[in-house]
């Protein structure tokens, strides 16, 4: 099954979502944007896993400072 929401409405909430991880982890946006599209939170998304579509643009953006932190190492 695929997810059905609205491929724009979906490209407003990952650059909600890219604005808030950018401004968390200190990146730069183009930073912010290239490891998003990269990651398995993306992937998650995109896939409408869980309806992850569905969790707070925050919520995401957390997920992604999560993952940032076990790719590099770091907890």
């Amino acid at each position: 099954m695929t997810m059905e929401a609205n491929k724009t409405i979906l490209q407003m909430k990952y650059a909600r979502i890219v604005a808030i991880f950018a401004q968390e982890s200190g990146m730069s946006l183009e930073d912010a944007l290239s490891f998003f599209y990269d990651s398995d939170t993306y992937k998650l998304i995109s896939e409408g896993v869980a309806d992850m579509h569905c969790r707070s643009d925050e919520y995401l953006a957390e997920e992604l400072l999560m993952e940032n932190k076990e790719k590099n190492g770091t907890t």
